[in-house]
Formats: C-alpha cells, structure tokens, sequence
C-alpha cells in the first residue's frame, strides 16, 4: 500500500455525481436502493473507472494489494453502511476481485469512537500504520488501523508475501541499472527504468525502500549500494507532500 494522490473531479462529472446524491437524499434510500441507482449510472461509473486507473499505484493496479489488476471500483465505506455516499467521489477507490469481493465485501470495522479503522491510501500515509519488512515481504502492523488493514484486505495472503519477496532484488537491481545509465549519459534508458519501476505491480516495495533507506540499518535489509541512490530526487518525489496532487 502507498499513498495515492487523488485529483478534483471536472465540473460536469461533479455535478453528474451531486445530482445523483440529490436523489438518494431525496428518496432516503436504502442500500437496495443506492446500489439500483449506482448500477443504473453507467456513464458516470465509466468516467469514475478512468480517473481511478490514472491514480492507482502501477499500471491500474489494485490500490489496496497492488498486485492485481483493478477490476472494479469500490465504496471504501461499504454501500451496507453509507447509502448516501454512493456517488461521493471521496468514497471511490480501485480495487481488484479479491482484495474487494473476496476479502473486504461489506467489512468496515470501527474504533469505539467510530471512526474508521482501514487505511484510505488517498487520504493516509499507509507507512504511518503500517510497515512492509523487506526481507520477508510481510507487512507488520504499527497501530490498530494497520491491524485491521491488514486482516480485512489479507495484506499477508501468500501470493502477496512471495510476490513482494521476488520484487526486492527487482527493484533493487532496476535501481542500480538506472544509476549506470545515468552515470554512461544514456538518459533515454535511464528514464525507461525509472517508468519501469512506477509501473510494475508491488510498487509498495520501492516506496518502503525509499521510506527505509534513511533508517540506520537501511544497508541490512537491502543491498547496500542501493541505500544512497534512493535519496535522489526522482525516488524522495514518492514521498507524502512531495508528489503534486
């Protein structure tokens, strides 16, 4: 999981949604009724498709696992539990089948207080609740919002853990390459890599190794020539507060 950065809607599209929550309200619909009218909205479900797959981590990968393929669009805060969020573009995140029908479905667990425990990767830093251990490919929770994240998607499912495991030296070894075309002057493969590596799923592997390079034992958990290379500015971008919104 990585933060996403999640863009203002155009006005057509806004407006499209807004009228459509205009009617949900006036209607006080049910979840029955919300999901009759979400999968009546077909133009603006095309349109909400689109924007999702341009800010989802990878080539539309799925926001929550990025490893699949994002397949469909999920309620973050299930229709079960907010009808009237419906069409709240605030509420939309891309998901694939097994990180949203298989795993999520309708759970949304809640402190005592409330407030929601899953991480929204477009409105929360997922390292702040959450580490990913390179070495085992296995994400450790840091608080019970990353507890209940990773039970509810199945963060740990093996698939994941082996995937991000074989995605390590990957990444590293993309990285160094990237720094040899650099240092030859070939700026055109230099730049292949470096959209290589923004692009293949487990994204959230070269985003912990940028988030660990400046931690002291950075050079055991990964190889140590990579560490200094992820503080050029092309990597520190990824950062929260670095990437434009």
């Amino acid at each position: 999981m990585i933060p996403l950065a999640r863009p203002p809607l155009d006005d057509e599209l806004a407006e499209a949604l807004e009228r459509r929550t205009d009617t949900l309200v006036r209607v006080r619909a049910d979840v029955s009724r919300a999901r009759k009218e979400w999968n009546a909205a077909r133009p603006e479900r095309g349109r909400l498709r689109e924007i999702l797959a341009g800010m989802a981590p990878g080539i539309e990968r799925c926001m929550y696992c990025g490893d699949s393929l994002g397949t469909s669009i999920d309620h973050f805060e299930p229709l079960k539990e907010a009808p009237l969020r419906t069409f709240d573009w605030l509420n939309h995140l891309l998901a694939c089948s097994m990180c949203n029908s298989n795993q999520k479905r309708d759970l949304f667990p809640r402190a005592a207080d409330g407030t929601a425990l899953l991480i929204d990767p477009s409105r929360d830093d997922p390292y702040d609740h959450l580490r990913l251990v390179l070495n085992t490919g296995r994400y450790r929770a840091r608080d019970r919002r990353g507890e209940a994240t990773i039970e509810v998607f199945g963060l740990n499912r093996g698939d994941l853990v082996m995937g991000r495991q074989h995605a390590v030296p990957r990444t590293e070894a993309m990285v160094m390459a990237r720094r040899a075309a650099l240092d030859a002057g070939d700026h055109r493969r230099a730049e292949r890599l470096m959209n290589s590596l923004l692009h293949h799923p487990f994204i959230d592997v070269l985003y912990a190794m940028v988030r660990a390079a400046a931690s002291p034992g950075a050079a055991k958990v990964m190889e140590p020539e990579v560490v200094p290379l992820l503080a050029d500015p092309v990597f520190q971008g990824m950062m929260p507060g670095s990437r434009r919104s």
